[in-house]
């Protein structure tokens, strides 16, 4: 059973997610549903009693057997939005990470969850030819602030 927080409420989907920030070699590590036709940074659903910063730890274990450590975070996002013809508020922490060992490879590939999730590094200059949500990510991925921004989107 799933202690993510994630509920429905009053005609919205609620998400509740920690996401991390990974460049090597200037590419980004990215990733999609294979049925969803935009990408995002990988993570995922925090876990009640969870630290976010302890979540996207976890999820980059679970989902890719990456051993990573939080280096700052860079933003938090409240957006508003629609997936799937679902009302979406989404609250997100993106955490740059670092790792020990490089992970950079070339092509589309799978994580450790099997065949639901493509990952893939993209160069940041090739961003703006892929859907990338939150839109922002096209741009901010490409000069990652030192301070954190909060952030607010609707639409």
């Amino acid at each position: 059973m799933t202690r993510d927080i994630r509920f429905r409420s009053d005609g919205f989907r609620f998400n509740y997610r920690a996401a991390g920030i990974m460049i090597e070699n200037g590419h980004v590590l990215i990733h999609k549903q294979v049925d969803d036709t935009f990408w995002a940074l990988p993570g995922g659903g925090i876990e009640l009693g969870e630290a976010s910063e302890e979540a996207v730890v976890r999820e980059m274990a679970e989902e890719l057997g990456y051993d990573v450590k939080v280096e700052r975070m860079v933003w938090t996002a409240e957006s508003f939005f629609k997936h799937r013809g679902e009302a979406m508020h989404e609250v997100a922490f993106y955490y740059l990470l670092k790792t020990r060992v490089a992970y950079f490879q070339e092509g589309p590939f799978y994580g450790l969850e099997g065949d639901r999730l493509i990952y893939q590094w993209i160069p940041l200059e090739g961003m703006e030819d892929l859907d990338v949500r939150p839109v922002f990510l096209m741009k901010a991925l490409k000069d990652v602030p030192r301070e954190t921004t909060h952030l607010i989107m609707k639409g």
